[in-house]
Order: structure tokens, then C-alpha cells, then sequence
């Protein structure tokens, strides 16, 4: 008799609405062909603790924000803690899975980030600008993201909020690694298209860069995606670290890096279940 396949359970939101993305499409391609190598089943965040226990590891993909469900989020991350089970993304990630306070770490520690504080008060601690970006510490998706006159920044900037100044940026550019391994990179060529994606050509210095954030992070499986924007200056500054469940963009890329991505990821989960013993 063949030895049993990896069970995975992958939590994800097959109707979460998302601005310029498809989320459902995306998952139901990628469980398609990660059904070749495992035994998986779909399940909604909210079903997630009563359901993982019948698993070897859980899979936390295109769940959505968690702040549209944080107390099951948060009854998620306990119980898979104290029963040790393997969650991929691991719980450890330091940056988007613990909030925005990375990006002050960040900022402090002098890493090319654009530059964040966490009170009006710090406000000389920032490049001048006219317009600043208020968002909220613990915000996903652009959820509560408001740009705001300088003059008017202390009306919006309670504790809950994290300020910078506002880039004028040329685009966006996102970097995609499974474990410390990058595997491709999209850009926005139109700020004001952010979703409208293209395959993009990293330089070695572009992937320097990115790796910087991988290696800070120290997740020694899972995917991520390290967001940055073009400086008027030609820099790359980051924007975001998601290391939670970062949509791919896979309907971007060509057929052959698609394929690439998926045993790439298909190799990891391997790694991961044969390996896993704790989350932590």
C-alpha cells in the first residue's frame, strides 16, 4: 500500500470581494494543482478551529483581511499554538501577520522603507511633504488608508494610526519568494492602476533589495511578497511586507512561471509537513 499523501486543510474566502482581484480564481487554480501532490480541503476562515485538528498542516491563502473575522483569526492562531500545529505561513512572520508596527522597526533601523511614524507629534521626523498617508496600524487592503493635507494630519493621527509622507512614486513593484527563494516579479506600470499587472525584469540590485525584508523576516517556510514603489529618485522604497496571505497575481504571468511557481510552493509544503513538529 502507497505511502498517505500530506493532508492539508487551506483556508480561504472563495467570496471575499476584492478590489481589482479575483481572489476565488486564483485559489481554486492553485488547490487544482496542489490536489496532484496532497490530500486538501477548502474550508472558510470561520471554520478553521473546528476543522483543523484532522490535518497534518493548515494552509492560510486568500483568506481575506482578518479584520473582517479577528476573533476567529485570533481563536485560529491560539489553538494552532497550543496544539502545535503546523501553519504555513508559520505564526513567527514579524511584518503584515503582526500589524503595521514593522514598518516603524523599519524606519528606525534606518531599512529602505518609506518613512513611517506612529504620532503627529514625530511629524519632524518625516521628509516635508503637502500630503501625508494615515493608515491604520492594524489596516489590510487599503482599509481606512487616507491622504490628508499636512495641515490636517493631527485630526486623523490617533494611536491607531501610522503616518508618511506621500511618494509621488513612478510605480509599483512586488516581489514574490516561496521560503528565502524568489520566483518572480510583477509592477504596476500606471499608479493609479495598482492591480493592472506586468511581468517585470528584477535587477540584482532590485532583488538586494527585496531580499533585505526576506531575510529580516526569517520565515524559513511560506510565501511572500515584499511591495515597494519606485522614488522619484529611481530608489526603491517598501511599501508593504505580506507575510500572511499575500495574493499571487498568478494570472499575470506566463503559463511556464506559473508552473515553476506552482512546484516551487508544491516543494515547500513538502518540506514543511515531513519537518514540521511547531509552528514556533
Amino acid at each position: 500500500m502507497p505511502d498517505a499523501r500530506p493532508r492539508l486543510l487551506y483556508v480561504t474566502d472563495l467570496a471575499y470581494q476584492a478590489r481589482g482581484r479575483r481572489y476565488c480564481d486564483e485559489d481554486i487554480w492553485l488547490t487544482s494543482r496542489l490536489r496532484a501532490h496532497f490530500d486538501l480541503a477548502l474550508c472558510h476562515p470561520l471554520d478553521a478551529v473546528t476543522l483543523m485538528d484532522g490535518y497534518d498542516a493548515v494552509v492560510v491563502r486568500n483568506s481575506g483581511p482578518v479584520l473582517g473575522h479577528q476573533q476567529a483569526y485570533d481563536a485560529f492562531r491560539a489553538r494552532a499554538l497550543e496544539r502545535g500545529t503546523p501553519v504555513y505561513n508559520p505564526l513567527t512572520g514579524k511584518a503584515d501577520m503582526a500589524g503595521k508596527q514593522y514598518l516603524l522597526d523599519l524606519t528606525d533601523a534606518g531599512y529602505p522603507v518609506i518613512p513611517t511614524v506612529g504620532r503627529a507629534a514625530d511629524l519632524d521626523r518625516l521628509p516635508a511633504a503637502d500630503r501625508y498617508v494615515c493608515k491604520p496600524r492594524l489596516g489590510a487592503d487599503s482599509f481606512g488608508l487616507r491622504i490628508v493635507p499636512a495641515g490636517r494630519v493631527a485630526a486623523f493621527a490617533g494611536d491607531d494610526m501610522l503616518i508618511q509622507p506621500y511618494v509621488d512614486f513612478d510605480h509599483e513593484v512586488s516581489f514574490y519568494f516561496v521560503d528565502d527563494d524568489f520566483q518572480y516579479a510583477l509592477y504596476a506600470p500606471d499608479p493609479r492602476r495598482r492591480w493592472e499587472l506586468k511581468p517585470y525584469a528584477a535587477t540584482a540590485a532590485d532583488l538586494e533589495f527585496a531580499r533585505r525584508f526576506v531575510d529580516w523576516n526569517d520565515l524559513r517556510h511560506g510565501i511572500q511578497r515584499v511591495d515597494a514603489c519606485r522614488a522619484p529618485d529611481g530608489a526603491l522604497l517598501l511599501v508593504e511586507l505580506e507575510d500572511l496571505n499575500p495574493y499571487l497575481s498568478l494570472d499575470a504571468l506566463p503559463e511556464a512561471d506559473r508552473d515553476a511557481f506552482v512546484g516551487a510552493v508544491t516543494a515547500s509544503l513538502s518540506r514543511f509537513v515531513e519537518g514540521a513538529v511547531s509552528p514556533v
